[in-house]
């Protein structure tokens, strides 16, 4: 665990990026995971991020930067299909790893706006150990996730633009970097 994530309250935070990935640029901007990543130790006191990620090969790079902002990877084989698109549903992998690391956290905050994570959701509200839902878009997440017991938990990303946007890096005046 990086030193630098490490807090006493030890919160951790399972990551659906394919639906954080894809309800930001919804948005009309792009994430930067490492501003995310300090986002979420400052505010949420997250000591682990794990982030559920369908593994492509040629994503090494990604995969590397990811790791060096502070995130666990979890990955999963994805499928490629005659239509050209790619899928990697990873929503097993982020209950199972929940439920793995359950003695080993204080509270969790689950990142996704799906609505197969309810039951999950659920049972970490009935056990004390739901810190928050961390909804990439307040517009557009599942209906399952808007009953009653849910709402004192939701949080929504729409107003962090400013914040966690990814902001291309501009050469200097001599062209590098």
């Amino acid at each position: 665990m990086s030193q630098k994530y490490k807090h006493n309250t030890n919160n951790y935070a399972f990551i659906d990026s394919q639906n954080l990935n894809l309800a930001i640029r919804d948005l009309g901007w792009r994430l930067d995971f490492a501003r995310f990543r300090v986002y979420l130790a400052e505010n949420y006191g997250i000591a682990k991020a794990f982030l559920f990620i369908g593994y492509i090969e040629g994503n090494n790079d990604l995969y590397k930067s990811l790791q060096e902002a502070g995130f666990i990877c979890i990955f999963k084989p994805t499928l490629k299909y005659q239509d050209g698109t790619t899928k990697g549903n990873c929503d097993a992998e982020l209950v199972l790893q929940a439920m793995i690391e359950f003695p080993n956290y204080k509270k969790a905050v689950i990142v996704t706006g799906d609505g197969d994570f309810h039951c999950l959701v659920k049972y970490l509200i009935e056990q004390s150990k739901l810190k928050a839902i961390l909804i990439p878009n307040r517009d557009k997440f599942s209906a399952l996730l808007k009953f009653k017991m849910f709402r004192p938990f939701l949080r929504f990303m729409n107003d962090l633009e400013k914040l966690l946007a990814y902001k291309k890096k501009r050469p200097h005046g001599d062209r590098t970097s």
